[in-house]
């Protein structure tokens, strides 16, 4: 659950900051501080507000920022806050496993580091008409992208049983899932259900009274499998990982914030494929295309300081992966042919400060 409150300008804000920014800019900054006069390039792949964004900016004048988010939103709120760096920005309407698309018709073939940072954003889950928190009764909508069709409110009135069942269970470890996706089919019989606070009143009563006393709200795991289908993040995030890892350059990383022993795991595995040698044990010598072609930059997931979470709750559940590129790539076309300065990619809209 991402935590950077809005700012104008300066990569800090009152109140929160961005989840483990100093060490964020300590695990990417020797990637974007080369020697030479190459353009730098920095895949923000989940833009937020800007405030790791605005951190790598002031801290790395080289650095051109690649700023993707699907809330358009965020778009036009992180272009405010970056609108001092406007030269160096590229803001982009799309989501993170867009990636190699992006990239290629801004004509840029390969970059020094690509940030992630998961989950639901803080203004998302404050802004009541998003339907997100299942502290305020809000219309059930979960979108992140308001551009798509899929809400959560069509996901509770047209999904059966077995498939909400499957969600709750696989998105969000609800150990009562069959019962909960039950009682939402039963209830839905009766009327549509189109509120938060309606849903809420569902699954409370669906979980027995024993369970309600412990683990937190009651609403929270069917909140979070709804948030992670309707948006489709997990899938998502499979796909995007391997295209952020194969479009760095030697010597280029990438850092993904996690908030979910999901999210997480898929991380972890990622990663794990790519810093492993898989040269058979039985060889006399290594094998180069064998050979791991990224080295772990932490040792197993990392989290913030206790002095973090106290000021910013919000950032208690992160952790924190990153890899670096020590061997070129095979095989692969090196970019797009787009020049930088023309035309934005087509398919989502690019907005706030990227012209």
């Amino acid at each position: 659950m991402r935590g950077d409150e809005e700012r104008e300008g300066g990569p800090r804000a009152t109140g929160h900051v961005p989840v483990m920014l100093d060490r964020i800019l300590a695990l990417l900054g020797p990637a974007l501080s080369t020697p030479s006069d190459e353009d730098v390039f920095f895949v923000d792949a989940t833009l937020g507000l800007g405030g790791h964004a605005a951190a790598v900016l002031e801290a790395h004048p080289r650095v051109t920022l690649i700023g993707l988010d699907r809330d358009t939103s965020a778009i036009e709120r992180s272009g405010r806050r970056l609108e001092a760096y406007a030269g160096r920005t590229r803001l982009v309407h799309a989501v993170y496993d867009e990636i190699p698309r992006v990239l290629a018709e801004l004509g840029i073939p390969d970059v020094h580091a690509v940030l992630f940072d998961l989950g639901v954003s803080s203004p998302q889950l404050d802004e009541a008409e998003r339907g997100f928190a299942y502290s305020y009764d809000a219309p059930l909508d979960m979108r992140m992208d308001r551009t798509q069709e899929l809400t959560a409110e069509q996901v509770v009135n047209t999904y059966s049983a077995s498939d909400l069942t499957r969600i709750l269970r696989d998105y969000g470890e609800e150990r009562f899932a069959r019962r909960v996706a039950e009682a939402i089919v039963r209830e839905r019989g009766r009327a549509p259900l189109t509120s938060t606070g309606r849903l809420v009143e569902i699954v409370r009563d669906a979980i027995p009274a024993a369970s309600r006393r412990t683990g937190g709200h009651p609403g929270k795991r069917t909140f979070q499998a709804l948030r992670m289908e309707v948006n489709g993040e997990l899938p998502t995030l499979e796909r995007a990982i391997p295209a952020a890892l194969d479009a760095l350059v030697v010597g280029g990383r990438v850092a993904v914030l996690s908030y979910h022993s999901l999210e997480d795991r898929i991380v972890k595995r990622a990663f794990a494929a790519q810093t492993t040698d898989t040269t058979p044990p039985d060889l006399p010598v290594p094998l180069p295309e064998l050979q791991p072609r990224f080295r772990p930059l932490t040792r197993g997931a990392e989290q913030p300081s206790e002095e973090e979470t106290t000021t910013n709750p919000r950032a208690a559940s992160a952790r924190l992966r990153a890899v670096e590129r020590i061997r070129e790539r095979e095989g692969r076309p090196r970019g797009g042919t787009r020049p930088l300065d023309e035309d934005p990619p087509s398919g989502r809209r690019q907005a706030g400060g990227t012209t």
